[in-house]
């Protein structure tokens, strides 16, 4: 396969680092990360100034058509660039169900609410409950039929990110009942400043700069020119997406973890130690090895799977054993920088553990490293068993 770089590519690459350099500098990431525990809003608003947050929309709706691969790259190297977890993928992904799913109304209020200036964030996606994680026949967040012909969204959402700050949360919940075996999911777009929505902010180790909130939802009522697609099949709809939102988790993780082996790389030329730099150390050296194979091999395999879905490939297999396999290693691509450094690597006087505690994250986004191992296991018996 040729994974060489076109020239919209590079070119895309070059801006992001030219965005990265002006709006993520070191002091800046640390307000956000530590103070503000979200972007700013200008860094927000110059993000979609610059046309990233169109690329691989519809050149219907204003988009900017092109491959996954450009999209993934780009995320890759915007999180390697600001070296921390940004909001845009999450931000992205829930316009662009919008986008697929929606209605011709829906799919222009979401567009014009990209040019809209009060907020870091557009839109949000509420799955996950406090009962419901993997397991989302567990879900009772619900929505009941009036005889207005309205509906009331009663229940709770737990660790969405951005909910506190999108202008829209995209929430899926059952139909009518809460009932274990009810299988009819919708799918709604919900305005953040609705009646009855409120949130309550959870605090987690890491990625500080993208926020998770628990979100309520009491007689919150809903009309249904706020369903996104078809009554009973918004679980269906995410399920779509899933594998592609997977190597997206991926491209975050392979980003921040190829920022904490530059700065790591670099220092093992600058720490003096018995008289020499400590990149003349065995050990250290194997630390670097270590590093760097995880880095290429998790690269290759990213780009091999998003090449198979630009192709129009099934990936249900190789996405998740991407996803396990990638978020396990990459956390210890930080763990070696730690040890490079020693002690000072665990303070805050450097970014390498704030890296660290980002990428322990991504082994739970997205599905968590056991479910993939399920899923991964169920369809290698399934592979093997057809080539018996």
């Amino acid at each position: 396969m040729d994974f060489q770089l076109t020239d919209d590519q590079e070119l895309f690459i070059e801006s992001a680092r030219e965005y990265a350099e002006r709006y993520f500098t070191e002091e800046a990431v640390k307000q956000a990360y530590e103070v503000d525990h979200h972007i700013s809003l200008e860094a927000a608003m110059a993000y979609r100034e610059a046309g990233f947050m169109h690329l691989g929309l519809p050149e219907e709706v204003g988009g900017v058509p092109c491959s996954k691969l450009t999209q993934i790259i780009l995320t890759e190297k915007l999180h390697e660039f600001t070296g921390t977890a940004l909001p845009f993928t999450t931000d992205t992904n829930s316009i662009t169900d919008v986008i697929d799913f929606g209605s011709k109304a829906q799919q222009e209020l979401i567009m014009d609410a990209i040019e809209n200036r009060e907020s870091t964030c557009v839109a949000s996606t509420a799955i996950s409950e406090p009962a419901a994680g993997s397991d989302n026949n567990a879900m009772t967040c619900i929505t009941v039929k009036q005889p207005d012909g309205t509906y009331l969204l009663n229940g709770q959402k737990t660790w969405a990110t951005l909910s506190g700050l999108s202008l829209y949360t995209v929430v899926i919940a059952k139909d009518e009942s809460p009932a274990y075996e009810n299988d009819q999911y919708s799918l709604w777009l919900v305005p953040n400043d609705i009646e009855g929505y409120t949130i309550g902010h959870l605090d987690k180790v890491g990625q500080q700069t993208i926020p998770f909130v628990d979100c309520f939802f009491d007689n919150v009522v809903l009309t249904e020119d706020m369903r996104i697609g078809e009554q009973g099949m918004g679980w269906k709809l995410l399920m779509k997406k899933l594998e592609y939102e997977r190597c997206l988790v991926v491209a975050q993780a392979l980003g921040q973890a190829q920022a904490v082996m530059n700065d790591a790389g670099a220092y093992c030329s600058e720490r003096i130690c018995f008289q020499k730099p400590i990149g003349h150390l065995g050990a250290i050296q194997d630390h670097l090895v270590a590093m760097e194979n995880i880095l290429q091999n998790v690269r290759l395999r990213l780009y091999q799977v998003v090449d198979m879905l630009d192709r129009g490939e099934s990936t249900r297999l190789e996405s998740a054993l991407l996803k396990s396999y990638a978020c396990q290693n990459l956390t210890e691509v930080a763990d070696h920088a730690l040890a490079i450094y020693g002690a000072i690597g665990y303070t805050k006087e450097l970014r390498a553990a704030r890296i660290w505690q980002d990428l322990r994250g991504y082994e739970m986004a997205g599905g968590t490293t056991e479910v993939m191992d399920y899923i991964s296991g169920r369809q290698l018996v399934k592979k093997y068993k057809a080539q018996s």
